[in-house]
């Protein structure tokens, strides 16, 4: 029975796979919007992946992880634009056209920077729980963005408000990202290209966080999350524990954010506010809080809904049919918050919460 078990779930796999590589393939026949809006889908998974770890394991409220995604974001728009040639007379002396950094060294360096900023703004909260931890953490993410919309004076970094453009695609053996190819008389675009990475790169994180949930730092993170005081009396570092959930959470943002750039090729701080970090956080929740496959679904229906109301919104043309009394950007806020209110209440713990959580909470019956 085992065995049996076992081939079907290597049949659902297999199935999942083909299906997954085949979408972009579809989407694109229907118009490159689609593959595009997978992409950008994709991209948010990845996210709250990273989220997941901080809030789903930890148990830690972070409202500012928008943040992480705005410095990877920008640290791969510095480092594969002209931005600073154009800027810095030292810098074009060296490099006359700016830095064209690869993507070996971009998604680690990334990592690494977004990872260094998620310890930095997890040292000061360690005494921090709850509310109070939530405020801390929203008014890290505002700081980042206001700085990197303030930072074009009296040095010129970010380009503030204007943002920077001209940034190179992705580019791996030889295969430019940016630009459409043709495969066996098929021409596949640029946006299913990133498709496909994006979607290697899910697939990484989603191993990761699978062996982290399992090991026992992952034990430990969720100790400190159903009780901390009774995780540190049972020997438990808490303080380093903390600080590497922040870290590690951090890591996924910076590498979503460089992946963003890429694909953009422009980055302003406008793609990254308060309302994109309070959805995110809304994805993990929505999707089932701790549970990976609870949160790719919440993940991809909160990025995607918005997209196909404002296709609907456009095809109906609510506009002429209301005498233009009804915005449809509003109708489409409006929905996605009716929809969400609807799911909570219908679902509280998520559209696919873990087996385990709350398992201590049903009823026992003695006999």
């Amino acid at each position: 029975m085992d065995f049996i078990n076992r081939q079907n779930k290597y049949v659902v796999w297999a199935l999942s796979a083909l299906a997954l590589a085949i979408l972009p393939l579809l989407l694109q026949w229907a118009g490159n919007f689609w593959v595009r809006m997978a992409d950008i889908a994709l991209l948010y998974v990845l996210l709250a992946l990273g989220l997941n770890i901080v809030v789903g394991y930890a148990g830690l409220l972070d409202l500012g992880f928008v943040a992480f995604f705005a410095i990877g974001a920008y640290m791969y728009g510095l480092m594969a634009s002209p931005h600073l040639s154009e800027t810095f007379e030292w810098f074009r002396q060296m490099f006359p056209t700016g830095l064209h950094t690869s993507i070996w060294l971009v998604v680690p360096l990334g990592a690494a920077i977004a990872g260094v900023f998620g310890i930095l703004l997890g040292a000061p909260t360690l005494k921090l729980r709850g509310d109070y931890l939530a405020i801390v953490t929203l008014g890290f993410g505002e700081i980042i963005r206001v700085f990197l919309n303030n930072l074009d004076h009296p040095v010129n970094i970010t380009n503030g408000p204007k943002g920077l453009g001209q940034i190179d695609p992705i580019s791996i053996f030889g295969l430019n990202f940016g630009k459409p190819l043709e495969v066996f008389g098929f021409e596949i675009s640029s946006v299913t290209w990133y498709y496909y990475l994006f979607l290697a790169l899910v697939v990484i994180s989603v191993v990761i966080c699978h062996r982290l949930e399992v090991s026992r730092i992952g034990r430990a993170w969720m100790a400190i999350r159903e009780d901390e005081i009774a995780a540190k009396a049972m020997g438990i570092n808490t303080r380093n524990m903390k600080l590497l959930a922040f870290g590690m959470g951090a890591t996924f943002g910076g590498v979503s954010g460089a992946m963003f750039g890429a694909f953009q090729g422009f980055v302003s701080p406008e793609s990254f506010s308060l309302n994109e970090s309070i959805m995110i956080v809304a994805m993990v929740v929505l999707g089932g809080i701790g549970h990976l496959p609870g949160v790719i679904v919440g993940a991809v229906l909160l990025s995607v809904l918005p997209e196909v109301l404002r296709w609907v919104s456009g095809a109906m043309d609510l506009q002429s049919v209301t005498g233009g009394r009804l915005d449809p950007a509003i109708l489409r806020q409006l929905l996605i918050a009716l929809a969400m209110i609807i799911v909570m209440l219908l679902r509280p713990r998520g559209i696919w919460p873990t087996p385990e959580h709350g398992k201590s909470l049903q009823p026992v019956d003695v006999k």
